[in-house]
């Protein structure tokens, strides 16, 4: 049901993102929710979605408690009333994964953002570069998966940032890995 996309998560994706294009907050789906866009295959539970510091306000204003419902102790997290799924909103400015400043923060959604099935998504350079930094195991599984379906190799590496380069070499190298244990088990 997930991959026919009429599961809960899209249902919720497709209506957040009719709410943000209504009220014209510019946004970019990101997450595993932006994976599927680009082809990678993954289920998740939730939705993430990237906005700057005055779409986070635009849409509290707009759609919280009518539409969702604040999740008490996390400010940038929600509910979204109807299907129960969880929107977490990353805002322009601040940092993946540990939230500590480093050379790569989110990003303004409008400049890194293209149109994939009628959604906005981040496009694959800075989904690549966000997955990275973020510096989660799960975060450089994907990149790995996003090598293999999207074929990249050391010529990506030169459109992402200095200071992710080497992790996406060492995910190319573990696609190769994989690669070479298939060949050899096949």
């Amino acid at each position: 049901m997930f991959f026919q996309r009429k599961d809960p998560v899209h249902q919720t994706m497709y209506r957040l993102v009719q709410r943000l294009e209504k009220a014209k907050i510019p946004y970019a789906i990101v997450g595993a929710m932006a994976l599927n866009a680009h082809n990678q295959r993954r289920t998740t539970d939730d939705v993430d979605v990237l906005l700057t510091a005055e779409g986070l306000a635009e849409f509290r204003r707009h759609f919280v408690d009518k539409h969702y419902e604040a999740v008490p102790g996390r400010r940038r997290r929600f509910v979204e009333r109807k299907s129960q799924v969880r929107v977490d909103v990353l805002v322009t400015g601040l940092f993946p994964g540990s939230g500590k400043p480093g050379p790569i923060s989110y990003p303004d959604p409008a400049s890194v953002s293209l149109t994939i099935d009628d959604v906005r998504v981040v496009d694959l350079v800075t989904l690549v570069q966000l997955k990275l930094a973020a510096r989660r195991f799960q975060d450089f599984g994907d990149v790995v998966a996003l090598i293999r379906v999207h074929q990249l190799d050391e010529a990506f590496a030169k459109r992402l940032h200095p200071s992710v380069r080497r992790d996406f070499i060492e995910c190319l190298d573990e696609k190769r890995r994989e690669e070479e244990y298939e060949a050899r088990e096949g």
